[in-house]
């Protein structure tokens, strides 16, 4: 089955909106394992507008499923998931000012630097995935990187899901072919939610994670944090 990683940003975003200790990031990521996900995925800013390096610590020692940091490749950035030592980091080619991941890396334009950067990760036992597009070419170019996985930027998808899901799904599909003939696990995430999850996770073949945020923790707003991601498993 599909792993369910839960992206806890915007707890924190919550807390950072007052300043203190609530809602508690540990806490949530604790609760959020015992209700039934497979993995935590955080995405530390430099602004630490939401996760703050100190929730990057500070989660690690209660994780006993799976912990995702996400994250622009700077120096500070490597050097805290090699201190931290995650089970998986993800690479997305934000800059500091971007609000939230709005496109896939070029994987043929910054080749040698991917490889560059999988290489110290690698050396750690860390495994990569490489945000990209739905683009078979850049599927490719991340496979020659030396990534682990790759994780489909869904945008695009969620989008078109509304008017027309099966011309939606077709890249999706076809670049989810590309990586499994090259080897390369898959990830998924962005725009994800209950109304277009289901129908994903059913035609990607050998999906190996999806890391949802914001549609889950807006969910529980209005359905618990509990039941959300009880229903997101089952969609799986």
């Amino acid at each position: 089955m599909t792993k369910l990683s839960v992206n806890i940003n915007k707890i924190a975003t919550i807390r950072n909106s007052r300043g203190g200790e609530s809602p508690n990031v540990v806490e949530a990521a604790i609760n959020c394992q015992k209700f039934g996900a497979d993995g935590i995925t955080i995405h530390p800013r430099p602004d630490q507008r939401h996760i703050t390096r100190q929730d990057v610590y500070g989660i690690k020692p209660i994780i006993n499923t799976e912990y995702n940091i996400e994250g622009f490749p700077s120096e500070d950035f490597i050097n805290m998931v090699l201190e931290v030592n995650p089970e998986q980091v993800t690479l997305v080619p934000d800059g500091p000012n971007v609000i939230t991941s709005c496109a896939g890396w070029d994987t043929i334009k910054f080749q040698d630097y991917l490889k560059e950067i999988i290489s110290i990760f690698k050396e750690k036992r860390i495994r990569t995935s490489v945000f990209v597009n739905a683009k078979i070419e850049m599927v490719e170019g991340a496979a020659a990187c030396g990534t682990d996985r790759i994780e489909l930027y869904t945008e695009d998808y969620a989008v078109g899901y509304k008017t027309n899901k099966q011309k939606a799904i077709l890249p999706y599909k076809l670049a989810a072919k590309r990586a499994n003939e090259l080897g390369l696990g898959i990830n998924a995430g962005h725009d994800l939610s209950l109304e277009n999850l289901e129908y994903f996770a059913k035609e990607i073949e050998k999906l190996d994670e999806v890391s949802i945020g914001h549609a889950l923790i807006s969910d529980a707003l209005y359905l618990g944090l509990e039941n959300s991601i009880q229903i997101y498993k089952r969609l799986l």
